[in-house]
């Protein structure tokens, strides 16, 4: 939310009908399609994928900008305010529902499917599979019938723990910048933003080295069995959410040094700030329940 005000603000602002939602749609489905294709080794797939993400970013930068044109332009009263506050509330909401869908099959896999699989019924369908997750402890067949490959599981250390300390610092530099703008140290503010920027995109980069080294090193893929779909839907939504967060924040530090929000009036810089804080619990859970158990 802006703190400038020029003439009266409206009870309610209604916006005018938007090009964005469809845009913004038409270049989600691209990003799907493509990369449905490329992890069936459809070589197109891979820049399908990268034109939709350049033209949902695109549209996004505009829908942004009207918005912050808006706010700028003193439409945006306490009745937006709360209405941007519920919004965010029940968007963060329904990503706990997403998360907490793909947690759940994680347990679903490890508690239920594999013991099924290895129980007596199943005894003479697979005479060779033990009951062990992820299926390579010694004398354990990953996949009977040969369609897994051999692989190693990816433990805590180093990557995934550095990936912790990355995420759980930018919290604590996040509360300082938001600590300084409520007592109006904008410059304190923007410092400490750039750094929760930075340790943001330093986690990418540090995940991204932990895929490549997943790959090459330990043949762990994402046709790797249920562990291997299990490992990379569940890191690698949550590197998406980290990507996203981060561009939030680099969008709300840009408006910072713009001096676009007050101690009284920074919704946006709290909406991005829940959104943030949310991705380093989710990503705890990650640090336990994939990478240590």
């Amino acid at each position: 939310m802006s703190s400038t005000t020029h003439g009266q603000t409206p009870y309610y602002y209604v916006p005018a009908e938007s090009r964005h939602p469809v845009m913004a749609a038409f270049g989600l489905l691209l990003m799907i399609i493509g990369a449905s294709q490329w992890i069936n080794d459809a070589a197109w797939g891979g820049w399908l994928l990268l034109a939709g993400l350049l033209w949902w970013l695109f549209v996004l930068f505009q829908w942004f900008s009207d918005a912050v044109g808006e706010s700028e332009g003193g439409l945006y009263g306490r009745k937006i305010d709360l209405s941007y506050r519920w919004s965010m509330s029940w968007f963060i909401f329904s990503e706990v529902m997403f998360f907490g869908a793909f947690f759940t099959a994680l347990w679903w896999a490890r508690s239920h499917s594999v013991p099924a699989l290895g129980s007596l019924d199943n005894a003479l369908l697979w005479p060779d599979f033990k009951a062990v997750w992820p299926s390579v402890a010694p004398g354990a067949t990953a996949s009977p019938a040969g369609t897994v490959q051999p692989f190693q599981t990816m433990g805590p250390f180093w990557l995934p723990t550095i990936n912790t300390a990355l995420l759980l610092t930018s919290g604590v530099t996040l509360t300082i910048a938001h600590h300084a703008l409520l007592a109006g140290q904008r410059a304190r503010t923007v410092a400490f933003m750039w750094v929760t920027v930075l340790l943001g995109a330093i986690f990418l980069c540090v995940q991204g080295y932990e895929y490549y080294h997943a790959y090459t090193d330990l043949n762990l893929k994402l046709s790797s069995g249920v562990y291997g779909s299990t490992f990379f839907m569940l890191t690698g939504f949550h590197g998406l959410h980290v990507l996203v967060g981060m561009l939030m924040l680099l969008f709300i530090t840009l408006r910072l040094m713009k001096g676009h929000f007050t101690p009284q009036r920074h919704f946006g810089f709290e909406g991005a700030a829940w959104y943030w804080h949310f991705v380093d619990v989710v990503w705890l859970g990650l640090y336990l329940l994939v990478y240590w158990m």
